[in-house]
């Protein structure tokens, strides 16, 4: 059974800083296929954390526990990918003087 548990301090701290290289080496290099790669992954580990759920019933209770908050802490880090996928994105269109079809970002930042 594939299963990176996050709901373990350790690897939650590990994954977060595996991301914060990834995003800074993303933003260092100005190539927003970093991040999409960080994305495809999180959806990866998404995707096997499910299937192990649906097709894991003979599983104790403590371990189907685990990996629903595992899945929702895969939700998460998808999203805060998406979201440093945008902010590098707009960075690299900035630097290749691409102009952007939308600002992506915009909506966000405004919020706050």
């Amino acid at each position: 059974m594939l299963m990176i548990n996050f709901t373990n301090p350790l690897i939650l701290l590990t994954a977060v800083l595996i991301f914060i290289i990834f995003l800074a080496l993303a933003k260092y290099t100005k190539r927003s296929i970093v991040m999409i790669v960080v994305l495809f992954a999180f959806s990866a580990l998404l995707i096997a954390h499910t299937v192990t759920y649906i097709t894991g019933s003979g599983l104790e209770e403590s371990v189907l526990s685990d990996l629903i908050y595992t899945m929702i802490f895969d939700v998460i880090f998808m999203f805060i990918s998406f979201i440093g996928y945008l902010w590098i994105d707009d960075i690299e269109a900035r630097k290749k003087q691409k102009k952007s079809i939308d600002n992506s970002l915009d909506w966000f930042w405004e919020k706050l």
